[in-house]
């Protein structure tokens, strides 16, 4: 803090991580901002040998970071928006959401391939029940392979996988750690809509601790970012899934003078993608609870087109609602 003891930020081990966390840590630097980093490792991270979804819990990314913000061992935690629940344990706020890059999926593929010349029956590799949903959705005819680890480590599975045609991953993951170059397409979002929060960055804080959320607020916080990470929060939580049920939403905010309007795009879609419920929902915001209104108002007409039995139908599959790597 200006003039006092640095503010410590905790942050997952992995090299995406690192990455997000030293670029808040620049933004509080020119703020005035001493800090240091605390790595720490979460159940997500130390899990590497069977499917999230079979993990269990809420909070394989986000616990052990939790753990540390309410014991004191840490100030803040800096986290993908996608990976936090939609309700956070008590004694915990969200300070700042921002720096959001692409939103969107990215197809990684091998021999030059991209959507349109995937062949018949190609393996295409994914940790995420929300991209399994989609991609099935899309083309039913492929073959859909789990695959665990960091950014680097699922690229590595592909490029010694002879038989896998392509991996899906999060745009904003390639273009931070410099690897944009591996990106053969980005999904038109007709065939993925991307997780609730995806491409920008969080900060959470203790609830009972004003000064670090100003600090945070102050150095990276976008209200635009928030609004629309907002409405598609709401959407979620109103549906009552983490995002390893396949539930997908993208909102954008137009400003025209002192009017702003929030455009929120939601999908639910079965586990083979055999059904799907979508619908679009545009509304004044100018406060995040407007925002998070619009995305309930959107969940809550989706329940009523279909979407409330395809979740029942994850539900009944054993799919637990926890948070995509």
């Amino acid at each position: 803090m200006p003039g006092g003891s640095p503010l410590r930020l905790g942050t997952r081990a992995s090299a995406l991580a690192l990455w997000q966390t030293e670029r808040v840590r620049a933004r509080l630097a020119a703020h005035g901002y001493a800090t240091e980093r605390i790595e720490i490792r979460t159940t997500g991270d130390v899990v590497q040998d069977m499917p999230l979804s079979r993990i269990g819990g809420r909070a394989l990314f986000t616990k052990q970071l939790d753990d540390a913000l309410l014991e004191g061992r840490i100030d803040l935690a800096v986290h993908s928006l996608k990976d936090l629940p939609t309700v956070l344990p008590a004694g915990i706020a969200l300070g700042a959401v921002g720096l959001r890059e692409d939103p969107r999926d990215a197809l990684v593929t091998r021999d030059g391939l991209d959507w349109a010349t995937l062949p018949r029956g190609a393996v295409v590799a994914t940790s995420s029940l929300r991209r399994r949903a989609q991609l099935l959705r899309a083309r039913p005819d492929l073959q859909i392979r789990d695959v665990r680890g960091n950014v680097d480590t699922r690229l590595a599975k592909l490029d010694r996988s002879r038989d896998w045609a392509a991996v899906v991953l999060a745009a904003a993951g390639l273009i931070r750690l410099g690897l944009e170059a591996r990106i053969s397409e980005r999904l038109a979002l007709d065939v993925m809509l991307p997780a609730p929060g995806q491409g920008a960055l969080a900060a959470t804080v203790r609830a009972a601790d004003p000064v670090a959320r100003e600090a945070v607020r102050r150095a990276f916080h976008d209200p635009d970012v928030e609004l629309a990470a907002g409405a598609e929060r709401g959407f979620l939580r109103r549906l009552e899934g983490g995002c390893q049920v396949p539930v997908a939403a993208l909102a954008v905010v137009a400003r025209d003078g002192a009017s702003t309007v929030v455009r929120l795009r939601g999908r639910v879609v079965s586990l083979g993608g055999e059904a799907v419920a979508e619908g679009v929902r545009a509304g004044p915001a100018r406060a995040l609870a407007e925002a998070e209104e619009l995305g309930a108002g959107l969940a809550d007409q989706l329940l009523g087109e279909g979407a409330d039995a395809i979740l029942r139908s994850v539900r009944e599959a054993g799919a637990e609602p926890v948070p995509e790597p």
